[in-house]
Protein backbone atom coordinates (compact mmCIF):
# COMPACT_ATOMS: atom_id res chain seq x y z
CA UNK A 1 0.00 0.00 0.00
CA UNK A 2 1.47 3.66 -1.10
CA UNK A 3 2.74 5.18 2.50
CA UNK A 4 0.75 8.28 1.69
CA UNK A 5 -2.25 5.85 2.03
CA UNK A 6 -1.22 4.15 5.40
CA UNK A 7 -1.00 7.35 6.51
CA UNK A 8 -4.40 8.82 6.06
CA UNK A 9 -5.93 5.58 7.23
CA UNK A 10 -3.61 6.19 10.80
CA UNK A 11 -4.51 8.92 10.96
CA UNK A 12 -8.44 8.55 10.21
CA UNK A 13 -8.50 5.22 12.83
CA UNK A 14 -6.66 7.73 15.49
CA UNK A 15 -8.63 10.51 14.91
CA UNK A 16 -11.85 10.15 13.35
CA UNK A 17 -13.80 11.44 16.16
CA UNK A 18 -12.65 14.71 15.78
CA UNK A 19 -12.40 14.56 11.97
CA UNK A 20 -16.33 13.76 12.12
CA UNK A 21 -17.04 16.50 14.54
CA UNK A 22 -15.30 18.84 12.31
CA UNK A 23 -17.12 18.02 9.39
CA UNK A 24 -20.78 18.19 11.11
CA UNK A 25 -19.69 21.97 12.50
CA UNK A 26 -18.54 23.12 9.18
CA UNK A 27 -21.85 21.31 6.99
CA UNK A 28 -23.98 22.84 10.35
CA UNK A 29 -23.07 26.09 9.68
CA UNK A 30 -23.02 26.36 5.92
CA UNK A 31 -26.46 24.40 6.13
CA UNK A 32 -27.88 27.41 9.08
CA UNK A 33 -26.11 29.93 6.71
CA UNK A 34 -28.22 29.03 3.64
CA UNK A 35 -31.39 28.64 5.42
CA UNK A 36 -31.02 31.90 7.16
CA UNK A 37 -30.22 34.00 3.73
CA UNK A 38 -32.60 31.57 1.33
CA UNK A 39 -36.19 30.95 3.23
CA UNK A 40 -38.05 33.87 3.05
CA UNK A 41 -40.68 32.12 5.76
CA UNK A 42 -39.05 33.23 9.10
CA UNK A 43 -41.01 30.28 10.60
CA UNK A 44 -39.25 27.92 8.09
CA UNK A 45 -35.75 29.69 8.31
CA UNK A 46 -35.93 28.80 12.28
CA UNK A 47 -37.13 25.59 12.06
CA UNK A 48 -34.60 24.72 9.62
CA UNK A 49 -31.73 26.03 11.70
CA UNK A 50 -32.63 24.08 14.40
CA UNK A 51 -32.64 21.38 13.39
CA UNK A 52 -29.82 21.31 12.19
CA UNK A 53 -27.87 22.82 15.00
CA UNK A 54 -29.86 19.88 17.30
CA UNK A 55 -28.76 17.38 14.78
CA UNK A 56 -25.09 18.03 13.80
CA UNK A 57 -24.82 14.82 11.41
CA UNK A 58 -28.74 13.80 10.10
CA UNK A 59 -30.08 18.12 10.26
CA UNK A 60 -27.78 18.92 7.67
CA UNK A 61 -28.31 16.06 5.53
CA UNK A 62 -32.07 16.40 5.67
CA UNK A 63 -31.82 19.99 4.53
CA UNK A 64 -30.02 19.10 1.67
CA UNK A 65 -32.78 16.44 0.84
CA UNK A 66 -35.96 18.13 1.72
CA UNK A 67 -34.99 21.86 2.76
CA UNK A 68 -33.18 23.05 -0.46
CA UNK A 69 -35.48 24.69 -3.19
CA UNK A 70 -33.84 23.34 -6.46
CA UNK A 71 -36.55 24.79 -8.77
CA UNK A 72 -35.18 27.42 -11.41
CA UNK A 73 -36.67 31.08 -11.47
CA UNK A 74 -39.50 31.32 -14.06
CA UNK A 75 -38.26 32.67 -17.67
CA UNK A 76 -41.50 34.33 -18.46
CA UNK A 77 -39.56 36.69 -21.01
CA UNK A 78 -37.98 34.20 -23.00
CA UNK A 79 -41.13 31.45 -22.78
CA UNK A 80 -43.66 34.04 -24.01
CA UNK A 81 -41.24 35.53 -26.88
CA UNK A 82 -41.50 32.51 -28.37
CA UNK A 83 -45.61 31.76 -28.34
CA UNK A 84 -46.70 31.81 -31.75
CA UNK A 85 -50.40 32.94 -30.23
CA UNK A 86 -51.67 35.97 -32.02
CA UNK A 87 -51.02 38.57 -29.37
CA UNK A 88 -53.27 40.95 -31.00
CA UNK A 89 -55.98 38.59 -30.22
CA UNK A 90 -55.26 38.90 -26.71
CA UNK A 91 -55.15 42.32 -26.72
CA UNK A 92 -58.76 42.84 -27.95
CA UNK A 93 -59.96 40.91 -24.80
CA UNK A 94 -58.10 42.02 -22.05
CA UNK A 95 -60.53 43.48 -19.31
CA UNK A 96 -59.66 46.91 -18.05
CA UNK A 97 -62.65 47.55 -16.55
CA UNK A 98 -64.25 45.03 -14.30
CA UNK A 99 -67.58 47.16 -13.14
CA UNK A 100 -69.98 45.38 -16.15
CA UNK A 101 -69.01 41.98 -14.10
CA UNK A 102 -68.67 42.91 -10.55
CA UNK A 103 -69.25 45.01 -7.44
CA UNK A 104 -67.01 48.12 -7.60
CA UNK A 105 -65.05 46.33 -4.72
CA UNK A 106 -63.60 44.35 -6.99
CA UNK A 107 -61.62 46.55 -8.95
CA UNK A 108 -59.06 46.17 -6.05
CA UNK A 109 -59.41 42.83 -6.70
CA UNK A 110 -58.90 43.00 -10.46
CA UNK A 111 -55.42 45.35 -9.61
CA UNK A 112 -54.28 42.79 -7.72
CA UNK A 113 -54.44 39.92 -9.83
CA UNK A 114 -52.80 42.05 -12.63
CA UNK A 115 -49.76 42.52 -10.31
CA UNK A 116 -49.42 38.89 -8.56
CA UNK A 117 -50.06 36.79 -11.83
CA UNK A 118 -48.18 37.06 -14.71
CA UNK A 119 -50.85 36.73 -16.96
CA UNK A 120 -53.45 39.53 -17.80
CA UNK A 121 -57.41 39.09 -16.95
CA UNK A 122 -59.46 38.38 -20.50
CA UNK A 123 -63.08 38.24 -21.66
CA UNK A 124 -64.81 36.18 -24.36
CA UNK A 125 -64.61 32.97 -22.08
CA UNK A 126 -66.33 30.18 -21.41
CA UNK A 127 -66.94 27.87 -18.39
CA UNK A 128 -69.06 25.35 -17.07
CA UNK A 129 -69.17 23.56 -13.79
CA UNK A 130 -68.96 20.15 -13.85
CA UNK A 131 -70.07 17.65 -11.29
CA UNK A 132 -67.53 14.69 -10.45
CA UNK A 133 -66.25 12.22 -12.38
CA UNK A 134 -69.66 11.29 -13.90
CA UNK A 135 -69.85 14.17 -16.25
CA UNK A 136 -65.95 15.46 -16.24
CA UNK A 137 -64.52 12.06 -17.33
CA UNK A 138 -66.69 11.21 -20.41
CA UNK A 139 -66.45 15.19 -21.45
CA UNK A 140 -62.43 14.94 -20.94
CA UNK A 141 -63.06 11.76 -23.31
CA UNK A 142 -65.07 13.35 -26.14
CA UNK A 143 -62.60 15.93 -26.27
CA UNK A 144 -59.76 13.98 -26.83
CA UNK A 145 -61.40 11.38 -29.24
CA UNK A 146 -62.49 14.66 -31.55
CA UNK A 147 -58.77 16.42 -31.23
CA UNK A 148 -57.54 17.38 -34.62
CA UNK A 149 -54.13 18.75 -34.20
CA UNK A 150 -52.93 18.66 -30.23
CA UNK A 151 -53.42 17.26 -26.82
CA UNK A 152 -51.67 18.30 -23.27
CA UNK A 153 -52.68 16.71 -20.24
CA UNK A 154 -51.28 17.09 -16.73
CA UNK A 155 -52.11 15.82 -14.04
CA UNK A 156 -50.66 14.81 -10.33
CA UNK A 157 -52.06 11.53 -10.15
CA UNK A 158 -53.03 9.54 -13.37
CA UNK A 159 -54.26 5.71 -12.29
CA UNK A 160 -54.06 2.47 -14.18
CA UNK A 161 -57.49 1.74 -13.31
CA UNK A 162 -60.72 1.70 -15.71
CA UNK A 163 -61.34 5.15 -15.29
CA UNK A 164 -57.01 5.83 -16.56
CA UNK A 165 -56.81 3.32 -18.59
CA UNK A 166 -60.05 4.83 -21.36
CA UNK A 167 -58.51 7.60 -21.16
CA UNK A 168 -54.82 6.60 -21.63
CA UNK A 169 -56.46 4.31 -24.96
CA UNK A 170 -57.64 7.76 -25.80
CA UNK A 171 -54.57 9.43 -26.06
CA UNK A 172 -52.41 6.70 -27.48
CA UNK A 173 -55.87 6.37 -30.22
CA UNK A 174 -55.15 10.17 -30.95
CA UNK A 175 -51.75 9.99 -31.37
CA UNK A 176 -51.83 7.14 -33.91
CA UNK A 177 -54.07 9.04 -36.09
CA UNK A 178 -51.48 11.59 -36.15
CA UNK A 179 -52.42 14.24 -33.35
CA UNK A 180 -49.59 15.35 -31.16
CA UNK A 181 -50.02 13.78 -27.57
CA UNK A 182 -48.05 15.64 -24.70
CA UNK A 183 -48.48 13.83 -21.08
CA UNK A 184 -46.62 15.30 -18.10
CA UNK A 185 -47.31 13.36 -14.70
CA UNK A 186 -45.98 13.85 -11.59
CA UNK A 187 -43.42 11.49 -10.33
CA UNK A 188 -44.61 11.05 -6.97
CA UNK A 189 -48.59 11.00 -8.03
CA UNK A 190 -47.29 8.34 -10.47
CA UNK A 191 -46.84 5.96 -7.92
CA UNK A 192 -50.01 5.69 -6.15
CA UNK A 193 -51.11 3.56 -9.32
CA UNK A 194 -48.91 0.03 -9.50
CA UNK A 195 -47.96 -0.41 -12.42
CA UNK A 196 -47.84 3.24 -13.25
CA UNK A 197 -49.54 4.22 -16.32
CA UNK A 198 -46.93 5.90 -17.75
CA UNK A 199 -45.79 2.35 -19.04
CA UNK A 200 -48.61 1.72 -20.54
CA UNK A 201 -48.68 5.37 -22.72
CA UNK A 202 -44.75 4.83 -23.20
CA UNK A 203 -45.86 1.63 -24.58
CA UNK A 204 -48.20 3.32 -26.66
CA UNK A 205 -45.83 5.93 -27.95
CA UNK A 206 -47.34 8.49 -26.44
CA UNK A 207 -44.58 11.02 -25.12
CA UNK A 208 -45.45 11.20 -21.74
CA UNK A 209 -42.56 12.29 -18.59
CA UNK A 210 -42.69 12.38 -14.93
CA UNK A 211 -42.30 16.18 -13.41
CA UNK A 212 -39.50 16.19 -10.80
CA UNK A 213 -38.76 12.70 -10.15
CA UNK A 214 -37.30 12.91 -6.27
CA UNK A 215 -33.43 13.83 -5.38
CA UNK A 216 -31.22 11.02 -4.81
CA UNK A 217 -33.31 8.13 -4.77
CA UNK A 218 -36.03 9.67 -1.89
CA UNK A 219 -39.23 8.05 -2.21
CA UNK A 220 -41.62 9.93 0.01
CA UNK A 221 -45.42 10.04 -0.30
CA UNK A 222 -45.34 13.55 0.20
CA UNK A 223 -41.92 14.15 -1.09
CA UNK A 224 -41.83 18.44 -1.90
CA UNK A 225 -42.01 20.21 -4.69
CA UNK A 226 -44.61 18.74 -6.69
CA UNK A 227 -46.84 19.55 -9.83
CA UNK A 228 -50.50 19.31 -8.31
CA UNK A 229 -51.56 21.26 -11.41
CA UNK A 230 -55.12 19.60 -13.42
CA UNK A 231 -55.05 20.59 -17.14
CA UNK A 232 -56.23 19.14 -20.58
CA UNK A 233 -56.12 21.10 -23.61
CA UNK A 234 -57.24 20.21 -26.84
CA UNK A 235 -56.47 22.04 -30.24
CA UNK A 236 -55.30 25.17 -28.19
CA UNK A 237 -59.42 25.63 -28.57
CA UNK A 238 -60.37 23.97 -24.96
CA UNK A 239 -59.64 23.23 -22.03
CA UNK A 240 -60.84 21.09 -18.58
CA UNK A 241 -58.86 22.44 -14.92
CA UNK A 242 -59.73 22.27 -11.90
CA UNK A 243 -59.12 20.32 -8.63
CA UNK A 244 -59.59 16.21 -9.97
CA UNK A 245 -57.17 13.59 -10.74
CA UNK A 246 -57.88 10.98 -12.94
CA UNK A 247 -59.06 7.79 -11.01
CA UNK A 248 -62.28 5.67 -10.81
CA UNK A 249 -63.09 6.77 -7.09
CA UNK A 250 -65.02 10.03 -8.80
CA UNK A 251 -67.29 7.60 -10.42
CA UNK A 252 -70.67 6.33 -9.38
CA UNK A 253 -71.02 3.49 -11.44
CA UNK A 254 -67.77 1.90 -10.41
CA UNK A 255 -67.29 3.47 -6.48
CA UNK A 256 -70.97 3.20 -5.71
CA UNK A 257 -72.36 4.73 -2.14
CA UNK A 258 -68.37 5.20 -1.52
CA UNK A 259 -67.75 7.79 -4.38
CA UNK A 260 -65.51 10.96 -4.30
CA UNK A 261 -67.32 14.25 -4.96
CA UNK A 262 -65.31 16.89 -6.29
CA UNK A 263 -65.65 20.00 -8.93
CA UNK A 264 -64.17 20.28 -12.63
CA UNK A 265 -64.64 22.88 -15.39
CA UNK A 266 -64.19 23.20 -18.76
CA UNK A 267 -63.18 26.18 -20.09
CA UNK A 268 -62.78 27.73 -23.75
CA UNK A 269 -61.73 31.36 -25.63
CA UNK A 270 -58.56 33.46 -24.77
CA UNK A 271 -58.10 31.67 -21.77
CA UNK A 272 -56.46 29.04 -23.66
CA UNK A 273 -53.77 30.54 -24.20
CA UNK A 274 -53.00 31.40 -20.88
CA UNK A 275 -53.47 27.18 -20.06
CA UNK A 276 -51.20 26.26 -22.90
CA UNK A 277 -48.60 28.56 -21.68
CA UNK A 278 -48.55 27.14 -18.04
CA UNK A 279 -48.52 23.47 -19.69
CA UNK A 280 -45.63 24.60 -22.13
CA UNK A 281 -43.27 26.10 -19.54
CA UNK A 282 -43.75 22.91 -16.92
CA UNK A 283 -43.06 20.42 -20.28
CA UNK A 284 -40.24 22.38 -20.98
CA UNK A 285 -38.98 22.45 -17.94
CA UNK A 286 -39.03 18.89 -17.04
CA UNK A 287 -38.06 17.69 -20.94
CA UNK A 288 -36.41 20.49 -22.94
CA UNK A 289 -38.46 20.18 -24.95
CA UNK A 290 -40.06 23.73 -26.57
CA UNK A 291 -43.98 23.29 -27.83
CA UNK A 292 -44.55 25.87 -30.46
CA UNK A 293 -46.24 26.83 -33.42
CA UNK A 294 -50.04 26.43 -34.60
CA UNK A 295 -50.41 23.27 -33.38
CA UNK A 296 -50.65 24.17 -29.50
CA UNK A 297 -51.40 28.02 -30.59
CA UNK A 298 -53.90 28.29 -33.15
CA UNK A 299 -53.54 31.40 -35.40
CA UNK A 300 -56.95 30.48 -36.71
CA UNK A 301 -58.99 30.87 -33.95
CA UNK A 302 -63.09 30.85 -33.75
CA UNK A 303 -65.61 33.79 -32.73
CA UNK A 304 -65.26 34.36 -28.73
CA UNK A 305 -69.10 34.41 -27.16
CA UNK A 306 -69.44 38.37 -26.41
CA UNK A 307 -68.73 39.67 -23.76
CA UNK A 308 -68.32 36.27 -22.48
CA UNK A 309 -66.73 35.49 -18.67
CA UNK A 310 -63.58 37.27 -17.74
CA UNK A 311 -60.85 34.49 -16.63
CA UNK A 312 -57.04 34.68 -15.44
CA UNK A 313 -55.21 31.62 -14.48
CA UNK A 314 -52.77 32.07 -11.40
CA UNK A 315 -49.88 29.80 -11.09
CA UNK A 316 -48.69 29.15 -7.68
CA UNK A 317 -45.72 27.29 -7.05
CA UNK A 318 -41.87 27.55 -5.36
CA UNK A 319 -40.26 29.63 -8.01
CA UNK A 320 -41.04 33.37 -8.99
CA UNK A 321 -44.39 32.85 -8.61
CA UNK A 322 -44.62 31.64 -4.85
CA UNK A 323 -47.04 33.35 -2.38
CA UNK A 324 -49.56 34.32 -5.45
CA UNK A 325 -52.34 32.66 -4.41
CA UNK A 326 -51.94 33.65 -0.95
CA UNK A 327 -52.45 37.07 -2.02
CA UNK A 328 -55.10 36.21 -4.28
CA UNK A 329 -57.45 35.10 -1.38
CA UNK A 330 -56.03 38.18 1.44
CA UNK A 331 -57.17 40.24 -1.13
CA UNK A 332 -60.59 38.79 -1.54
CA UNK A 333 -61.40 38.58 2.08
CA UNK A 334 -60.37 42.34 2.51
CA UNK A 335 -63.01 43.54 -0.45
CA UNK A 336 -65.26 40.95 1.20
CA UNK A 337 -68.70 42.89 2.46
CA UNK A 338 -71.60 40.01 2.78
CA UNK A 339 -70.71 36.53 2.27
CA UNK A 340 -68.02 34.36 1.69
CA UNK A 341 -68.11 30.70 1.26
CA UNK A 342 -65.02 28.39 1.28
CA UNK A 343 -64.99 24.55 0.25
CA UNK A 344 -61.87 22.97 0.88
CA UNK A 345 -60.86 19.24 1.25
CA UNK A 346 -57.72 19.91 3.58
CA UNK A 347 -57.75 23.44 5.52
CA UNK A 348 -54.97 24.41 7.54
CA UNK A 349 -54.13 28.16 6.71
CA UNK A 350 -51.51 29.69 8.05
CA UNK A 351 -51.44 32.57 10.73
CA UNK A 352 -51.80 35.34 8.08
CA UNK A 353 -55.43 33.73 6.27
CA UNK A 354 -56.16 32.58 10.29
CA UNK A 355 -56.31 36.16 11.15
CA UNK A 356 -57.83 37.68 7.78
CA UNK A 357 -60.68 35.04 7.80
CA UNK A 358 -61.04 36.00 11.68
CA UNK A 359 -60.51 40.10 10.57
CA UNK A 360 -63.31 39.10 7.95
CA UNK A 361 -65.72 37.57 10.36
CA UNK A 362 -65.26 40.36 12.56
CA UNK A 363 -66.13 43.41 10.27
CA UNK A 364 -69.58 41.28 9.74
CA UNK A 365 -69.20 39.59 7.02
CA UNK A 366 -70.38 35.93 6.93
CA UNK A 367 -67.69 33.80 6.73
CA UNK A 368 -68.64 30.06 5.76
CA UNK A 369 -66.21 26.96 5.72
CA UNK A 370 -66.81 23.82 4.85
CA UNK A 371 -64.23 20.76 5.90
CA UNK A 372 -65.26 17.16 5.10
CA UNK A 373 -66.72 15.20 7.41
CA UNK A 374 -65.21 12.25 6.38
CA UNK A 375 -61.70 13.11 5.21
CA UNK A 376 -58.57 10.41 3.36
CA UNK A 377 -55.80 11.77 5.30
CA UNK A 378 -56.31 11.18 9.00
CA UNK A 379 -52.88 13.05 9.64
CA UNK A 380 -54.40 15.76 7.77
CA UNK A 381 -57.94 15.56 9.44
CA UNK A 382 -56.11 15.72 12.67
CA UNK A 383 -54.20 18.95 11.90
CA UNK A 384 -57.42 20.47 11.03
CA UNK A 385 -59.30 20.27 13.65
CA UNK A 386 -56.27 21.14 16.16
CA UNK A 387 -57.01 24.48 14.99
CA UNK A 388 -60.24 25.11 13.88
CA UNK A 389 -60.42 27.04 18.10
CA UNK A 390 -59.70 29.94 17.15
CA UNK A 391 -61.88 30.58 13.85
CA UNK A 392 -64.98 29.65 15.81
CA UNK A 393 -64.45 31.83 18.15
CA UNK A 394 -63.40 34.17 15.58
CA UNK A 395 -67.13 34.50 14.32
CA UNK A 396 -66.76 32.28 11.82
CA UNK A 397 -68.90 29.58 10.62
CA UNK A 398 -67.32 26.09 10.01
CA UNK A 399 -69.08 23.15 8.87
CA UNK A 400 -68.40 19.51 8.59
CA UNK A 401 -70.09 17.88 5.48
CA UNK A 402 -71.96 14.32 5.70
CA UNK A 403 -71.65 11.80 3.29
CA UNK A 404 -68.45 10.47 1.23
CA UNK A 405 -65.36 12.23 0.81
CA UNK A 406 -65.53 16.07 -0.58
CA UNK A 407 -62.29 17.03 -2.91
CA UNK A 408 -64.31 20.05 -4.17
CA UNK A 409 -61.79 23.41 -3.75
CA UNK A 410 -63.96 26.41 -3.94
CA UNK A 411 -64.22 29.84 -2.93
CA UNK A 412 -66.63 32.47 -3.43
CA UNK A 413 -67.27 36.20 -2.35
CA UNK A 414 -70.50 38.39 -2.50
CA UNK A 415 -72.01 36.72 -5.06
CA UNK A 416 -69.59 38.18 -7.50
CA UNK A 417 -66.11 36.64 -7.49
CA UNK A 418 -64.77 32.72 -7.61
CA UNK A 419 -61.20 31.05 -6.96
CA UNK A 420 -61.37 27.50 -8.19
CA UNK A 421 -58.37 25.17 -9.32
CA UNK A 422 -56.05 22.80 -7.92
CA UNK A 423 -55.27 24.74 -4.34
CA UNK A 424 -55.89 23.49 -0.89
CA UNK A 425 -56.04 26.11 1.69
CA UNK A 426 -52.52 24.06 3.33
CA UNK A 427 -48.99 24.69 3.61
CA UNK A 428 -48.36 21.82 1.06
CA UNK A 429 -50.36 23.74 -1.43
CA UNK A 430 -49.83 27.10 -0.79
CA UNK A 431 -45.58 27.08 -0.25
CA UNK A 432 -44.13 23.71 -2.05
CA UNK A 433 -46.60 22.18 -4.79
CA UNK A 434 -46.83 23.76 -8.39
CA UNK A 435 -50.36 24.76 -8.97
CA UNK A 436 -52.93 26.30 -10.94
CA UNK A 437 -56.18 28.50 -10.40
CA UNK A 438 -58.73 30.15 -12.36
CA UNK A 439 -59.98 34.06 -11.08
CA UNK A 440 -63.59 34.10 -12.43
CA UNK A 441 -65.40 37.24 -12.64
CA UNK A 442 -68.53 36.20 -13.02
CA UNK A 443 -72.35 36.20 -11.34
CA UNK A 444 -73.86 33.55 -13.02
CA UNK A 445 -70.69 30.78 -12.39
CA UNK A 446 -70.42 32.34 -8.37
CA UNK A 447 -74.56 31.69 -7.94
CA UNK A 448 -73.64 28.23 -8.75
CA UNK A 449 -71.35 27.04 -7.18
CA UNK A 450 -72.58 29.12 -3.78
CA UNK A 451 -75.95 27.12 -4.61
CA UNK A 452 -73.66 23.76 -4.79
CA UNK A 453 -72.03 24.76 -0.89
CA UNK A 454 -74.95 25.92 0.37
CA UNK A 455 -77.04 22.42 -0.34
CA UNK A 456 -73.27 20.65 1.20
CA UNK A 457 -73.95 22.86 4.38
CA UNK A 458 -78.00 21.81 4.53
CA UNK A 459 -77.16 18.47 5.81
CA UNK A 460 -73.48 19.35 7.31
CA UNK A 461 -73.13 20.08 11.08
CA UNK A 462 -71.61 22.99 12.59
CA UNK A 463 -68.71 23.08 14.57
CA UNK A 464 -68.70 24.89 18.00
CA UNK A 465 -66.22 25.87 20.33
CA UNK A 466 -68.30 23.83 23.46
CA UNK A 467 -68.18 20.55 20.89
CA UNK A 468 -64.41 21.23 20.35
CA UNK A 469 -63.77 21.71 24.02
CA UNK A 470 -65.59 18.26 24.97
CA UNK A 471 -63.32 15.89 22.84
CA UNK A 472 -61.37 13.96 25.07
CA UNK A 473 -57.72 15.35 26.34
CA UNK A 474 -56.04 12.60 24.44
CA UNK A 475 -57.28 13.12 21.35
CA UNK A 476 -57.05 17.11 21.04
CA UNK A 477 -52.94 16.52 22.40
CA UNK A 478 -52.79 13.94 19.39
CA UNK A 479 -54.34 16.68 16.83
CA UNK A 480 -51.91 19.22 18.35
CA UNK A 481 -48.58 17.04 17.83
CA UNK A 482 -49.95 16.24 14.35
CA UNK A 483 -50.81 20.08 13.68
CA UNK A 484 -46.84 20.98 14.59
CA UNK A 485 -46.31 18.54 11.55
CA UNK A 486 -48.73 20.45 9.41
CA UNK A 487 -46.20 22.28 6.87
CA UNK A 488 -45.30 18.81 6.05
CA UNK A 489 -48.40 16.98 5.81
Amino acid sequence: MHPTLIDLHAIFRDYWPHIVFAVSIVAGAVASVHAAMTKTDVRAAIGWVAVILFSPLFGPLLYLVAGINRIRRTRVTRLRANMVYAEEVIDRVVIKDVSHFADPQFAALKTLGDHVSRFRLVGCNQIDLLAGGDQTYPAMLEAIRGAQHSIALQSYIFDDDEVGRDIAQALIDAHERGVKVRVLIDAVGSKYSRPPVIKRLLAGAVDTALFMRPVIGVKLVYANLRSHRKVLIVDGLRGFTGGMNIREGFVTAIAGKSVTHDTHFHVAGPIMHQLMVGFAHDWEFTTGERLKGKHWYPTELPDFPQPGVPLRCVPSGPDSSIGSTHSMLLGALSVAQSHVRIQSPYFLPDLQLISALITTARRGVIVDIVIPGANNLKLVNAAMTAQLDDLVAGGCRVWRSSGTFDHSKLFTVDGNWSYVGSSNLDPRSLRLNFELDIEVFDRALTAELEARIDKVIASATIITSAALARAPFQERLRNRIVWLASPYL
